[in-house]
C-alpha cells in the first residue's frame, strides 16, 4: 500500500510542471470533492421538496437537525482551511535554495540577474518582434507575443528562490504553468521558492496593469 502511493505521487509530481502547481492540483481535487457533495446533497434535497406535497413539521422543527448542520459546515470549512493554511505556509517555506535569481520589472521587459558564488550576471529581456519569429528558422519559432530574445535559462530539479523587485511601477512575476506569481515593487524585495521537475519551455506574462506596454512584457523560462 505504502508503495502504491509512493508510485501515485511520483506519478502526479513528475507529470506537473512543478512542486508548487503540482501541491494547487491536489488542494484542488480535494476542495471539488467537498463541493461536489455538497451540491448534489443541496440538488436532491431540493428536488425533493419540489416533487413532495408532504411538510414534516417535526423535521422542520427539529433541534439535533439545526445542530447537525450547524456543525457540519463548520468541520468542512476547518477540514479546509486546514490544508489551505498548511500549502500557503509551505510555498513561503525556504529550505536550501541551490539558485538565487533577481528580477526586475521595468517598463516594458524583464532584467533578469543570476547569482554564483563568484559573480553575477545581469541582462534584459525584451518581447521578440513578429517579424524577427517569422525571419528565424522554423524549430527556432516561439508563441507569438510570448517568445523573448533572452530566456531566463534555470536547472530543472532544483530549489530556486527567485527575488523579485521593480525600477519603475508595479509589476508582476507571473508564470501561471509553474504556479509562480511574486509582484514586483518599487523599492522592495518579496521572495518565491519554486522547484521545476521536467525540462521545457514555460510563458508567462506581466500580471499587474503597468501602463500601455503591459501585455508586451513576457517571461519565457527555459528549463535545462
Amino acid at each position: 500500500m505504502k508503495k502504491m502511493n509512493q508510485s501515485v505521487f511520483y506519478s502526479i509530481f513528475f507529470n506537473s510542471s512543478s512542486v508548487s502547481i503540482c501541491t494547487m492540483e491536489q488542494f484542488h481535487d480535494y476542495t471539488m470533492m467537498f463541493l461536489s457533495i455538497i451540491t448534489i446533497f443541496i440538488s436532491i434535497v431540493i428536488l425533493r421538496l419540489m416533487t413532495s406535497k408532504f411538510f414534516n413539521y417535526n423535521f422542520m422543527e427539529n433541534i439535533n437537525m439545526e445542530l447537525i448542520w450547524t456543525v457540519l459546515p463548520i468541520m468542512i470549512l476547518f477540514l479546509i482551511a486546514y490544508p489551505s493554511l498548511y500549502y500557503l505556509y509551505l510555498f513561503d517555506l525556504t529550505l536550501n535554495p541551490m539558485m538565487t535569481i533577481k528580477v526586475f520589472g521595468a517598463q516594458w521587459y524583464w532584467i533578469y540577474e543570476n547569482f554564483d558564488s563568484e559573480k553575477g550576471n545581469s541582462y534584459p529581456s525584451y518581447m521578440l518582434p513578429d517579424s524577427e519569429i517569422l525571419s528565424g528558422k522554423i524549430y527556432k519559432m516561439g508563441w507569438r507575443l510570448l517568445e523573448t530574445d533572452t530566456r531566463l535559462v534555470v536547472p530543472y530539479g532544483t530549489e530556486i528562490q527567485c527575488l523579485t523587485s521593480s525600477l519603475d511601477v508595479i509589476h508582476s512575476f507571473s508564470i501561471p504553468e509553474l504556479g509562480i506569481k511574486a509582484d514586483a515593487l518599487p523599492g522592495r524585495l518579496n521572495s518565491i521558492t519554486f522547484q521545476i521537475s521536467r525540462p521545457g519551455l514555460f510563458y508567462g506574462q506581466c500580471a499587474e496593469i503597468c501602463g500601455t506596454g503591459h501585455p508586451f512584457m513576457p517571461i519565457c523560462v527555459e528549463a535545462v
